[in-house]
């Protein structure tokens, strides 16, 4: 079982492992035993809340296919444990990120004094660059 948040959790068949064998240096380990895992995710079949579902399938992310399944690849450990935290640490970052919804901006006015300020200031730079003239006699 994953936890996600207080509410949210996703049961052992909504994630499916397969173990293949890991790419890259590794010596004759890397040959013989299949330590790297893929992660597969459905997102339309999962239990997950309909807003964290919506958020997900509007990602831009290369992990999410067109028919709403995420898949992890984790290789870079050279046991399958730690393979298999470091997919679901990446699954849960990536459902916790969907979830999270930016503050909404209020638009406000610049306060007089500001602007009053800027003013000013553009007024000086302004007789600045004025004294950088020609001289009149």
């Amino acid at each position: 079982m994953l936890k996600i948040s207080n509410t949210v959790t996703l049961a052992d068949w909504e994630i499916d492992l397969q173990f293949i064998r890991a790419q890259g240096a590794g010596g004759q380990n890397v040959n013989k035993v299949s330590s790297a895992v893929h992660l597969r995710f459905d997102i339309n079949r999962s239990t997950l809340p309909a807003y964290y579902k919506e958020r997900l399938l509007a990602f831009n992310d290369q992990r999410i296919s067109k028919e709403g399944v995420i898949v992890i690849k984790a290789q870079q450990f050279r046991t399958q444990e730690k393979n298999i935290d470091d997919a679901l640490n990446r699954l849960k970052d990536l459902i916790v990120k969907a979830g999270y919804q930016p503050k909404k901006r209020k638009p406000t006015k610049p306060s007089r004094s500001s602007q009053r300020k800027r003013m000013d200031k553009k007024t000086q730079r302004g007789q600045i660059k004025r004294m950088r003239g020609k001289v009149d006699l």
